[in-house]
C-alpha cells in the first residue's frame, strides 16, 4: 500500500529534531520507503497491542522506531520517533 498523504504531530517534529544526524538521515530514507510501500519487510511494520492497540510501529534500525496511525484514504499520521522508550511515553498520554 502506498501512502498518499502524511501528517506529523508537534511531538514527532520535536523528537525528529532531537535525533542524532545519522539517525535523522536514515529515518528520512525509511519514511520515504514506508510511504512508497508501508509493508516492506525491512520496516517490520506491525500493529501494537494493549493500550496502544490503535497505533502501529515501524523500525528505523534496531534501536529507533516510528509510531503512527493509519487514517482514511491512504493517509498516515506520525506520532513519535525515537528509541524503544517512546512506547512507554506514549502510553502515559493514552
Amino acid at each position: 500500500m502506498r501512502i498518499l498523504r502524511s501528517h506529523t504531530t508537534p511531538q514527532f517534529e520535536k523528537d525528529f529534531l532531537s535525533l542524532p544526524k545519522d539517525i535523522r538521515l536514515k529515518a528520512e530514507r525509511k519514511i520515504k520507503l514506508f510511504e512508497a510501500n508501508c509493508f516492506h519487510p525491512s520496516l517490520r511494520a506491525h500493529k501494537l497491542k494493549g493500550i496502544l492497540r490503535d497505533f502501529w510501529s515501524f523500525s528505523i534500525n534496531r534501536t529507533y522506531r516510528v509510531i503512527f496511525k493509519f487514517l482514511e484514504n491512504n493517509e498516515v499520521i506520525y506520532y513519535r520517533i525515537g528509541r524503544h522508550d517512546i512506547y512507554q511515553q506514549l502510553e502515559k498520554l493514552v
